[in-house]
């Protein structure tokens, strides 16, 4: 027979209680008979329960001495239970050994028997010796006294006794470290008055309430994961605890308390909340730039190449190089359509910070209400409708750009916090007292003047030099007409290729007509002219004729046409002098018309096809005043 069959034969007939335990799963691994016999029942009954289910109140015990076991082997314990599957409890000694897999094997012996078999044997052996009697129960009682404080002493988490009346028994050496008092201090007093009085947000805690003392009134066990108890230092300690009643021929007499410390736990709980909600943060944040870099991709806008050599571009791409190494606030003025994001993107593509997104705002399709919240970012609860944390636009533009386009439009009550972030890199979101910190160039755009604002009151001037560090002006297409044939070449080949229509061109008179048209709408009308007559023409050239006309040009192919004020045309082309009086001539018509209404519906804008931005633009540049065409 081999040893490994010896050791299992050994094992099954043993006639001490051998049981094999998970502590971990709470689950039997093995059982012999006498074990068996032991609990009443068979080992497969006994495995498919937990095994916490044979301890009954002395769990914590059983608890404590499993710790014990697995830090130090072997263990010894005459003071714990065992309840068969009647629910009978057995007084039992038990010897405990750890296994290298963290299991433990227990040694199990009733005591009820062995003190029987103790009796008998000591009976026979003063009997033999002509002397018969007991030893005093005072001497027996002072033998379990000893163990006991041996068993509480060795426990690492702290235990504590109470009788019916709530005092405190007895406390073992854990409990005393754990909570500051002493034994003396405790024993014969009210626990719960002593350290057990107060919920952690400081409320009064009723005793009635407490489930330790429930368990000496309901006689069930109560367990409690969060909870405190407070130091005598006055520190609050959290703790879980179980609190298992005691029985004394039937009665209930008190109540054992085992609690852990777990103030490590909270402490590592509430760093993994925190970075938890670093993480989502980033993930939003990550969210929010992949959506601007997404809208950057489909809007296929020219990130890096500015299309023209007139001076006018070439100055600009002078200014450029000066200031994209450079970390200064940029202004861009000029007309609507001119490119100012276009030059934006130029100094940010240009810059140490082209690794990192360029984040733009449209500070005129931004709700009044909403500027606050879009720029800074919101926490959760901040207002209605924010039922999440939310970053800003200079949250997202960390370490790289934010491009405000129509700076004008922010409303005056922000302005001085704008103001703080350029000049502090602080900030905080709405509804959080947190200051955060960022490190953010803000590149600017307006066609509005800010200096008539600034005089009106309209615009801080303190916040205007803080974004005018570098001016740059993105001069109106008519100014460098020049580069028209350059810019209509390079939005025909996108075009062509956008709506997948290759092998389209535009004939040289049609190009020089292009180039006698004023352009109001600047070189974002010129490209909507272009994609509009690539969609619509079946041929190979591009004519414009009919676009130009209906937007008020000259027409290119009839010398004689009606003017925009209603007078026939000379014959013959117009000089640009010419083309920009027909202009304002057109511009004063439609403003007699709308009653001096420039924006909305029936407005001026309206009836000649403008953004009523551009319109007032123009109006500026021509001191034309709308209340003088006012019934």
């Amino acid at each position: 027979m081999s040893l490994s069959a010896i050791t299992d034969e050994v094992f099954r007939q043993s006639p001490i209680a051998l049981l094999l335990v998970d502590p971990s799963a709470d689950r039997l691994l093995a059982a012999n008979a006498a074990a068996c016999c032991l609990l009443g029942a068979t080992f497969e009954r006994l495995a498919s329960r937990p095994f916490s289910h044979c301890l009954g109140p002395s769990l914590p015990l059983w608890v404590a001495f499993s710790d014990e076991t697995m830090q130090r082997s072997p263990t010894w314990s005459d003071d714990l239970q065992l309840h068969d599957v009647q629910r009978v409890p057995h007084r039992v000694e038990v010897y405990g050994q750890a296994r290298e897999d963290q299991s433990l094997i227990f040694a199990v012996i009733e005591l009820d028997k062995a003190e029987q078999h103790r009796a008998r044997a000591d009976l026979w052996r003063r009997h033999r010796r002509g002397h018969v009697g007991w030893e005093r129960v005072e001497q027996v009682f002072e033998r379990i006294e000893r163990q006991n404080q041996l068993i509480l002493g060795a426990a690492g988490e702290g235990i504590y006794g109470l009788d019916a009346e709530g005092r405190t028994t007895f406390v073992n050496p854990a409990a005393e470290r754990i909570l500051g008092w002493s034994s003396e201090d405790m024993v014969g007093h009210d626990a719960h008055q002593m350290f057990h009085h107060t919920h952690a947000d400081g409320s009064h805690f009723p005793v009635q309430q407490c489930s330790i003392h429930a368990s000496f009134s309901d006689g069930q066990v109560h367990r409690v994961d969060s909870e405190v108890f407070w130091h005598k230092n006055g520190e609050a300690i959290p703790v879980e605890y179980t609190s298992t009643p005691i029985f004394e021929t039937g009665r209930l007499v008190g109540a054992v308390v085992l609690f852990r410390d777990i103030r490590e736990r909270k402490r590592a709980e509430q760093q993994l909340r925190d970075a938890l909600a670093e993480v989502e943060s980033l993930k939003q944040r990550l969210e929010l730039e992949n959506q601007y870099l997404q809208e950057e991709i489909t809007a296929e806008i020219n990130h890096r190449e500015i299309v023209g050599e007139s001076p006018a571009v070439a100055h600009l791409v002078r200014q450029l190089a000066l200031v994209a190494p450079t970390d200064a606030n940029v202004l861009v003025t000029g007309e609507s359509g001119t490119g100012k994001e276009l030059i934006a993107r130029a100094i940010h593509a240009a810059s140490q910070r082209s690794d990192r997104p360029l984040i733009r705002v449209n500070c005129a399709a931004i709700p009044r209400d909403l500027f606050e919240s879009e720029f800074f970012g919101h926490v959760k609860g901040a207002f209605t409708g924010a039922v999440n944390d939310r970053p800003g636009r200079f949250e997202l533009a960390d370490g790289g750009t934010l491009f405000l386009d129509e700076v004008g439009e922010i409303p005056l009550e922000l302005q001085s916090k704008l103001l703080r972030v350029l000049q502090d890199q602080q900030f905080e979101r709405v509804g959080d007292d947190r200051t955060r910190e960022v490190d953010v160039r803000v590149i600017a755009a307006t066609n509005r003047q800010l200096s008539e604002m600034i005089a009106a009151g309209l615009f801080r001037e303190d916040l205007y030099f803080r974004l005018n560090v570098f001016p740059i002006t993105s001069v109106p297409l008519r100014e460098r007409i020049g580069d028209v044939p350059l810019l209509a070449s390079h939005f025909l080949r996108r075009a062509c290729q956008k709506f997948n229509k290759p092998g389209m061109r535009i004939p040289p008179a049609q190009m020089e007509a292009l180039k006698r048209y004023a352009w109001p709408g600047n070189i974002r009308e010129l490209e909507n002219v272009i994609e509009r007559q690539v969609i619509v023409t079946q041929r190979r050239d591009l004519a414009f004729d009919e676009l130009l006309a209906a937007a008020g040009a000259v027409s290119l192919a009839a010398p004689e046409r009606m003017s925009w004020a209603g007078a026939v045309d000379p014959p013959g082309p117009l000089s640009e002098q010419e083309m920009a009086l027909r202009q304002r001539d057109n511009v004063v018509a439609a403003l007699r018309a709308c009653g001096g209404k420039v924006a909305g519906q029936g407005g001026a804008a309206e009836l000649l096809g403008l953004r009523p931005t551009t319109l007032r633009s123009r109006l500026k540049a021509w001191r034309i005043e709308p209340r003088d065409f006012r019934a």
